[in-house]
């Protein structure tokens, strides 16, 4: 098990320790589950009151905050506790599932596929014609890799993922369990005798960017035409659809349960909420962020915030909800 003392964490962190304290940090943990040898993280004045309670032994802190550390208690003041403790959790991660072999006996590797230096293929993977796997990726068993794909170096496929044909993976990618990349785009036309659906053909592929990361059970769809395209360091949370053609700029964030329909385009850093939904062939630009479980169903400026459903400008639409509370009253 890992530990570390509080002088260490301080030299890691590079904050301004206060107090001290002989225990030994065994793990960080939340503020009110923290007992003796953790450490925990205050970013908020809401959660200042609370520290006496806890029987954490030190808590990173933000330095515009006053707080005192106590008897046998430390506290690390920093700038942003949040990406401290992101610092301290990564110190603290245990060591990944360990592959016995580099290639396990029970995988199939076709003999065209270009496997690069230090990779790990898990027991029961399935390894395509003409797939190329940069140096260092890992796939963790049961991961399907299909005909002439191509992942770059660092990547990290979780078990159960399935990549396609012709896909296009970047650098320090991580796909969580379950991950679908690839699969057909939904499209159907009514036939012309109306009683049946006309499956198109979807004959595009995906292109993913670096250092990006998919959650567990989440589905990026080919294109119909050219390609899904999800820029470098994205990060998409569980259970997320991203449909055929859709376009996303760099760094953009999508909580659990969102979902893009067909051909929609994000610029940088667009963050949509949990369960918000994007109408097809729209447009949100960069810096724009879509509230929780809100339903866009045209272009976003950049830079705007919006809410509901149909999404409206946040400040718009929090008028009409208090609005509504007050009529609702009389």
């Amino acid at each position: 098990m890992k530990s570390f003392t509080i002088a260490e964490i301080n030299t890691l962190l590079e904050g301004e320790l206060v107090g001290n304290t002989t225990q030994t940090i065994t793990g960080p943990e939340e503020l009110q589950k923290a007992q003796t040898g953790h450490i925990t993280f205050i970013g908020s004045a809401k959660y200042v009151s609370r520290w006496k309670d806890s029987k954490a032994s030190a808590a990173i802190v933000n330095a515009n905050l006053e707080i005192e550390p106590g008897e046998n208690r430390a506290l690390i003041k920093v700038k942003n506790a949040d990406l401290a403790m992101a610092k301290v959790l990564e110190a603290f991660e245990p060591e990944p599932p360990v592959f016995d072999t580099d290639i396990h006996p029970t995988a199939v590797v076709h003999e065209t596929a270009q496997i690069g230096v230090g990779c790990k293929i898990g027991a029961n993977c399935y390894v395509g014609k003409d797939v190329f796997l940069g140096d260092g990726v890992v796939l963790y068993p049961n991961v399907t890799i299909l005909d002439d794909t191509t992942i770059g170096k660092g990547s990290v496929i979780w078990s159960g993922t399935v990549i396609r044909e012709r896909c296009e993976i970047g650098q320090g990618c991580i796909f969580h369990n379950n991950v679908s990349i690839g699969a057909d785009g939904f499209g159907y036309r009514p036939s012309d005798d109306g009683r049946g659906l006309v499956k198109i053909p979807q004959i595009g592929t995906v292109i993913i960017g670096n250092d990006v990361e998919i959650g567990a059970n989440s589905c990026v769809d080919r294109g119909k035409f050219s390609a899904t395209i999800i820029g470098d360091n994205c990060k998409i949370d569980n259970q997320v659809q991203i449909a055929h053609n859709c376009i996303m700029g760099r760094s953009c964030i999508m909580a659990g349960h969102s979902g893009l329909a067909g051909s929609v385009t994000l610029g940088d850093g667009v963050i949509i909420g949990g369960s918000a939904s994007i109408k097809d062939h729209t447009t949100l630009h960069s810096g724009v962020t879509v509230g929780a479980g809100s339903g866009v169903v045209g272009d976003v400026a950049a830079g705007k915030t919006v809410l509901g459903y149909p999404a409206q400008d946040s400040r718009e639409m929090l008028k009409q909800w208090v609005m509504m509370r007050k009529l609702a009253k009389q």
